[in-house]
């Protein structure tokens, strides 16, 4: 078979663990010569972790860290189902979602002002179609981006849990995931989680809380396995520098603002912001440069500014872990003030506000027929659809910002997937309800958790709409400070307190249990006991918001909106769908363009029809039963003369469907010829009599007049 030699003279190291009931490896030095480069197998699935870490420092004010996941239609042997572009292209919403998977255990475990470009890239090659290959990417890269000597406090793994059968299974494969009731994604270090991401079929806290820490106990033998390679390669730690504030120069600006800290605490959120605006001025306009003399040995303002951020970070913190004392002076456990509104668009389907302090999120919900689904063509998706899906915008003038605008960021596909994600187990089946629901959030005002703010707009509109949920959701987001063993959770985060603590953590779900799961932190982990706290005081402020939100509407309106499409549901058998389509969809396009309706025909024979107004529905059913129904021995029918004979007429008296009244059988007297009594075109009542062995219809006009 061959074999590669490396040009470097280096030797290609091979590792291997058991992982999950198992073998994962880990190999360097085969392919990937001008880069730090780890190939990782896991059954049949095939990653390749690249990594350049640059040894100069940019000269960009923040980490410039870039990661991206690669999926390969090939590495599923598939070609695109495309016509027209056959090369992969932009990434898909699958593979932005495992970058951002990957980017967020990796990123708090480089030091505070470390500004050297990194990159890493995982490209899977082979997707073994039982084992996702996100996971795999993972390590993949966390291996390489350790292995360029990069200060990078890792390594980092990750695992998936399913709640199989109420057990949990640590990598289940795609046919468990099926029938899994969770989809946890825990990623960490050899001493605490770092990252989590789950969406669940209303999974308990306590379950939660036990899935994080076997989780945390599976991943172990992965981050071993780097270890040991890392020491087998003999890696050579990078020389940096970080950027660090001027000591002097803090605490300078820390005694100038220490008389105003008190006022930057109020209930009012105007006058807190007003103040630290002020402030801020003040400090710049007293400490920076800001004539920009040459000959000043004034900081600039920038650098002033960014002490001052600093020390505004500090003072959050202090007066929560110190004094008990929150930004808007609420308790850790307290919600901000709730109001919401639904019914707020006259013509869409369903559309809602929800407000939370300052934070607020518009939702319109859209009904469509099922033949609106969302198709995927994608590595590990071929041809699959989705009826129900979740977007999400977010405008700079949220914030109060300007801003070119651009299609939706990995932000926002990452936001708009959350909230999609905590809303998918009570969307109906199309079954019971056979729409294609959309439903949009349009962010009004950023202040501190828009996803969650989301998910609780988007449950209200979608109830606003009609459409029968399982149950409704809510969501919140916790906080937390810590500094050595003292720690204070927070329920419902606002973005002071996201910019200053150590923990964003996302929790939605309904009263019976959790939905989704999203946790971003910036220490170097934490335990799960930690999370467990935080999981018991989130399902309290859930409740809370809960609460809010069905005093605003109890369950889903009855009654659709007017100009939302409704749909009706005949099954016809499954050889007669070719007479309802047509030779070259003929047929059906008449149905379409006479009755002004939508039709969709599943293979099972499944045939919808929706239109706004009753009376083209009933129009296009008639229309369609006609086709393919059966002719009834005994039955009348409205009948066209199509063929005058000297023996009777041939007449049409369903679609598709001919036979002969007989000269005898049509009229109660003697009849000398048809054609004195009807011509080709004629229409009228005929009975049908019998079909004889030879399958030919026999009807009269006779008895159907008696």
């Amino acid at each position: 078979m061959g074999d590669i030699k490396n040009p470097l003279g280096k030797d290609i190291i091979k590792l291997e663990t058991q992982f999950c009931g198992r073998t994962l490896s880990m190999e360097v030095n085969r392919m990937a010569f001008q880069s730090s480069s780890v190939i990782v197998q896991y059954g049949d699935t095939v990653v390749q972790g690249t990594a350049l870490a640059d040894d100069r420092p940019s000269d960009r004010d923040y980490f410039p860290l870039m990661i991206d996941y690669e999926e390969k239609m090939y590495a599923a042997g598939k070609i695109s189902g495309s016509r027209f572009v056959k090369r992969e292209g932009r990434p898909s919403e699958d593979a932005v979602l495992a970058s951002r998977l990957i980017d967020r255990p990796i990123r708090p475990l480089f030091p505070k002002g470390y500004h050297h470009e990194v990159q890493g890239v995982a490209s899977v090659y082979s997707q073994d179609p039982e084992l996702a290959a996100d996971i795999v990417a993972m390590a993949a890269i966390s291996a390489a981006i350790s292995l360029t000597g990069a200060p990078f406090d890792g390594p980092v793994a990750g695992v998936r849990m399913g709640l199989v059968d109420d057990k949990l299974v640590a990598f289940p494969t795609t046919e468990q995931m099926e029938n899994s009731k969770l989809d946890l994604i825990v990623a960490g270090t050899e001493d605490a989680i770092m990252m989590v991401e789950a969406g669940a079929d209303e999974v308990t806290e306590e379950v939660m809380a036990d899935a994080l820490a076997k989780a945390h106990e599976a991943m172990q033998p992965v981050i071993k396995l780097q270890q040991d390679l890392i020491k087998k390669v003999g890696v050579e730690e990078q020389e940096y520098e970080t950027e660090q504030d001027s000591h002097d120069l803090k605490e300078e600006i820390d005694a100038f603002i220490e008389k105003s800290k008190p006022g930057l605490t109020n209930k009012d959120t105007d006058a807190r912001e007003a103040e630290v605006k002020t402030l801020r001025e003040r400090t710049v306009e007293h400490f920076a440069n800001v004539d920009g003399d040459e000959d000043s040995d004034k900081p600039s303002t920038s650098e002033v500014s960014e002490v001052f951020a600093h020390l505004m970070k500090q003072v959050v913190r202090d007066g929560i872990l110190n004094d008990g004392v929150r930004p808007d002076e609420r308790k850790p456990e307290d919600v901000r003030e709730l109001s919401s509104q639904v019914g707020v668009m006259p013509r869409t389907h369903g559309s809602s506000i929800f407000t939370r302090g300052l934070t607020q999120a518009l939702n319109i919900t859209t009904l469509a027929p099922t033949s609106y689904a969302q198709m995927f063509d994608t590595m590990t998706r071929h041809d699959e659809e989705d009826n129900f899906f979740h977007h999400y915008n977010f405008p700079a003038w949220s914030v109060g910002e300007i801003r070119p605008i651009r299609g939706p960021g990995r932000r926002e596909i990452g936001h708009g997937a959350l909230a999609e994600r905590a809303l998918r187990p009570v969307i109906p089946s199309t079954e019971d309800f056979p729409y294609t629901i959309r439903t949009v959030s349009e962010i009004q005002s950023s202040a501190g958790s828009t996803s969650m703010a989301s998910v609780c707009s988007a449950t209200l509109s979608m109830m606003d709409a009609g459409v029968p949920l399982k149950r409704p959701v809510s969501g919140i987001a916790m906080g937390l400070m810590k500094d050595g063993d003292k720690e204070v959770i927070l329920t419902d985060i606002m973005d002071q307190e996201d910019f200053a603590g150590d923990m964003d953590f996302k929790v939605a779900g309904t009263s019976e249990g959790i939905t989704a799961l999203q946790m971003d932190i910036k220490v170097k982990g934490l335990s799960s006991e930690t999370l467990a706290k935080a999981l018991k005081q989130a399902k309290e402020g859930r409740d809370v918001i809960l609460k809010h939100m069905l005093s605003v509407i109890a369950e889903p309106r009855k009654e659709m909106s007017p100009y939302a499409p409704r749909i009706d549901s005949i099954t016809i058998p499954e050889d007669k769908i070719r007479d309802v389509i047509g030779k070259g969809g003929e047929t059906i396009n008449k149905i379409i363009d006479e009755t002004g309706v939508e039709i969709d025909i599943k293979d099972d024979g499944t045939v919808m029809i929706s239109a706004v107004d009753q009376e083209s529905r009933d129009a296009a059913i008639k229309w369609v039963k006609d086709l393919t129904a059966e002719p009834e021995i005994g039955a009348t029918y409205d009948a066209t003369v199509v063929k005058v004979m000297d023996f009777g007429v041939f007449v049409e008296f369903m679609p598709g469907h001919e036979g002969l009244v007989h000269v005898s059988e049509m009229a109660d007297h003697h009849v000398k010829h048809p054609s004195d009594l009807v011509q080709e075109g004629d229409t009228g009542p005929v009975k049908l009599l019998e079909k004889d062995s030879q399958g030919r219809y026999n009807l009269s006009i006779k008895q159907a007049n008696t």
